[in-house]
């Protein structure tokens, strides 16, 4: 085989083993996450040259799994800033590798864009992620909750050579909208299709 066609041939049996790991049931599994934490960002090459507050929206999409211990592959896609005066969007292809059945390792790259008041003009970039933390295969709908820790690499390609080193933590924007249900619920009291309920519980 020519070397040229190694790589190509590598990556196609990965994915060949991804999907074929996941059981017959499997199906695409969502999960949405804010992300924030700190960045260390710098200009012209310089690491943590300043340290920034990181604040961010990540999703992904997961093929290939059908249970805790299956590995997933699927794409990515992310908007963030970097102390609010730049705004960064990209996208790319996440793995998952079930270290331990609830708490995998999912590994992203990927490409960004850049807009900021020091460039002239959006700004390419090529970005890597690790993500540990906890989520499970949810059984029962695509929409799957994902909670941990994030650290990623940010090396910009444009003329400011930014570079960024970002350390958050990831939660899900349901966790997160819990307690704006919990409200509602306060709020708003008891449903009335509970109410008859209630009644013929409290008659026994």
């Amino acid at each position: 085989m020519p070397t040229a066609g190694r790589p190509a041939a590598s990556v196609a049996a990965l994915l060949g083993v991804v999907l074929a790991h996941g059981t017959a049931r499997a199906e695409p599994q969502t999960s949405v996450g804010v992300t924030l934490g700190v960045a260390g960002a710098g200009l012209e090459r310089r690491w943590w040259d300043a340290t920034a507050f990181h604040a961010g929206l990540r999703g992904d999409v997961l093929f290939g799994r059908g249970a805790n211990d299956d590995f997933g592959i699927g794409p990515y896609a992310e908007v963030l800033t970097h102390g609010f005066d730049e705004l960064q969007a990209g996208a790319g292809i996440s793995a998952l590798a079930p270290v331990l059945d609830l708490f995998p390792l999912i590994v992203s790259t990927g490409l960004y864009g850049r807009w900021s008041d020091d460039a002239d003009a959006l700004e390419p970039g090529i970005a890597a992620a690790v993500f540990w933390g906890a989520r499970s295969y949810n059984f029962h709908s695509p929409y799957v909750m994902s909670t941990g820790l994030l650290a990623q690499m940010r090396l910009g390609l444009g003329a400011s050579r930014e570079t960024a080193i970002v350390l958050a933590a990831q939660l899900d924007v349901a966790l997160l909208g819990l307690p704006f249900v919990y409200l509602f619920n306060v709020l708003t009291g008891p449903s009335p299709e509970a109410a008859p309920v209630r009644r013929a519980e409290s008659a026994r």
